[in-house]
């Protein structure tokens, strides 16, 4: 993947082929210049092929099917290496259902001027969530709510997947020893960030819920979010205790 732009906007898949048509002309649309990384995880509808049609022949975007182990935080792990590897110094990740709107990728990267990670929020002020029931914004807002308190992270929205990084960031977090295979990535990454001294910033998104396609949490990745926050606390602390022992 030749370095030929300084943004790299990645996007991982399973699936996802009905909504590729729609997403992929908007994140041009909203940065000419960025460079689209897809990786897919195996889907069965034929969503990498969509996307090689989409970005047509252009050399500096990139699909990436993934073999071996399936799930999101090891898609997003393999397509940061990736994205770090190839050289881009901005490396933005969002979903691809189109909850995430395009429109706020400008605003999300121009915030990187005073941060290394900036998250696109639906819990901080001025960010929402449209589309959902009732009780599935209190089960994300309760999942919000226990990440934060186990881990210590004072981050709205802990579990948020719109974000964007500082690459020289990312290479501090030391990706190839992530533990997270599915959406826990996401908590994860904020607490190695936060450990790591990163400067986090939230800007408030509006969250859209999904038109079409099917939410790929299932019992498997209930139980591993469930389960890190509690790995990461531990993680957290020893970290911070070194650092203090550092200090002095």
């Amino acid at each position: 993947m030749a370095r030929q732009a300084r943004v790299v906007v990645v996007v991982p898949t399973l699936n996802e082929a009905e909504n590729l048509p729609e997403l992929i002309p908007r994140v041009l649309r909203s940065l000419p210049s960025a460079h689209l990384l897809i990786v897919d995880d195996g889907s069965e509808d034929g969503t990498a092929d969509v996307a090689r049609k989409l970005l047509g022949q252009a050399p500096f975007h990139r699909v990436l099917v993934r073999s071996g182990p399936r799930g999101l935080g090891r898609s997003y792990a393999q397509a940061f290496q990736v994205a770090l590897d190839s050289g881009y110094e901005t490396v933005v990740q969002m979903d691809a259902d189109l909850s995430h709107d395009p429109a706020a990728l400008p605003s999300l990267i121009a915030e990187l001027a005073n941060a290394d990670l900036v998250i696109g929020s639906r819990y901080c002020r001025g960010g929402g969530v449209e589309g959902w029931a009732p009780h599935r914004l209190w089960l994300s807002r309760f999942a919000n709510l226990y990440a934060r308190t186990i881990t210590g992270m004072g981050i709205a929205d802990i579990t948020a997947g719109y974000r964007a990084w500082r690459a020289s960031a990312l290479r501090l977090l030391d990706l190839p020893t992530v533990a997270s295979s599915g959406y826990s990535i996401q908590v994860e990454l904020a607490v190695r960030a936060y450990c790591a001294g990163l400067r986090i910033r939230e800007v408030p998104i509006v969250f859209t819920d999904r038109r079409r396609g099917q939410s790929k949490m299932n019992f498997r990745v209930l139980l591993e979010s469930i389960a890190m926050p509690w790995r990461l606390r531990k993680y957290a602390r020893q970290i911070l205790r070194e650092a203090r022992w550092h200090q002095s």
